[in-house]
């Protein structure tokens, strides 16, 4: 399963955040550390698709695709010299697949800020520069070990080399991974690493109450930074005090306190999708017996590795996939309909399975002993 880490310094909303997109409860304090270790939640990925192909096929179970999301203790500076719970805070960064950075952008006199003073740029630039500083001392120790390994003459050792030189060299001007290394074949050679830096960044700004619909100065702020730092990401901003007593209301009675802020929807639907986004995920659907699914794989993920993701045995006795995408079959109105006009094409191993696919797979069943 997909998982996303929820990081920010101690008292940004993070954990008030977690409970607004799951439901669960973490315990929530002004005072720094009161995540100490990783809360988890699953959360349902937010599929307009799956219901309307509910109420075309009608099935007596529909199944949303789910991530996974972590509360992850609040990091202070030096951090990756072990201050406040340091290289725990670190090593559960290195699990996720993605983070959600949380950026308080509130002033509160009764809200503690750890440094003792508010500055959301300055409160992005330790994070920031924490995860970097953990990386870079990743990175100078295996080049230290390469850099011996390679004396015996090894060409592989030589090209490894190199490239922990360039990564060394960006860090340390303070670039993260992930504008470093933007090629496949750069991040599959330090994949073994888990590097921080590496991981896609979803931002959040945890704007006041008093600021929904308005344009935060903070938020500005935020999004000049990330412009000027050149990633390729935004910002969405969130009350995650409000987002936490809609969570607790019933749909209708959410739907109609959004209603009364000029919000269509809730902004953790949002978090979710550019959570989803971030890490070039799609989804392909399924509908046999009584249940039609959603499921998750990652782009141009082959067939028979998509129907893996149900089952190990599908991929492996995979013989064709029945598919047809999503506008198709809304148009036609009926899987028999599009059967019947030949809209529901037989593809191979190679067909890369692209995001609203319905997919039927056809495998044979393995020789069990």
């Amino acid at each position: 399963m997909v998982r996303v880490g929820i990081v920010g310094l101690p008292n940004a909303g993070k954990s008030t955040l977690f409970n607004a997109l799951t439901r669960a409860g973490a315990e929530v304090a002004n005072y720094p550390f009161t995540t100490i270790e990783p809360n988890v939640g699953v959360v349902a990925v937010p599929d307009e698709r799956l219901w309307h192909l509910g109420e075309l096929i009608k099935p007596k179970k529909l199944t949303p695709t789910t991530m996974e999301f972590v509360d992850i203790a609040g990091l202070v500076k030096g951090a990756n010299r072990g201050e406040g719970l340091g290289n725990r805070f670190l090593g559960h960064i290195r699990e996720v697949d993605a983070i959600t950075h949380v950026v308080r952008c509130f002033p509160d006199p009764d809200v503690s800020h750890v440094s003792g003073a508010f500055d959301p740029i300055g409160d992005m630039e330790v994070i920031e520069l924490e995860l970097i500083l953990a990386d870079l001392e990743t990175v100078e120790k295996r080049l230290e070990k390469t850099i011996r390994m390679q004396k015996g003459g090894n060409v592989r050792y030589r090209e490894e080399a190199l490239r922990l030189e360039r990564l060394r060299d960006g860090l340390q001007q303070g670039r993260p991974g992930r504008e470093l290394f933007s090629q496949d074949e750069d991040r599959l050679a330090v994949g073994d690493l888990f590097l921080l830096t590496m991981k896609p960044v979803i931002y959040v700004a945890n704007i006041g109450e008093g600021e929904i619909g308005e344009d935060s100065e903070y938020v500005t702020q935020m999004m000049e930074w990330i412009l000027s730092r050149g990633y390729d990401t935004s910002v969405t901003s969130i009350s995650a005090k409000l987002e936490s007593e809609l969570a607790e209301l019933d749909s209708k009675d959410a739907a109609e306190f959004l209603e009364e802020l000029g919000m269509q929807s809730s902004a953790l639907d949002r978090i979710i999708l550019a959570s989803y986004k971030a890490l070039d995920l799609i989804t392909f659907y399924t509908t046999k017996g009584d249940e039609t699914r959603a499921w998750t794989v990652k782009q141009e993920t082959a067939a028979p590795q998509a129907a893996g993701v149900i089952h190990s045995d599908m991929e492996q006795g995979f013989i064709k996939a029945e598919v047809i995408d999503y506008e198709s079959l809304m148009g036609i109105g009926s899987l028999a309909g599009a059967r019947d006009k030949g809209m529901v094409r037989q593809e191979g191993r190679d067909y890369l399975v692209k995001d609203g696919d319905v997919i039927l797979f056809r495998f044979s069943e393995p020789q069990r002993k």
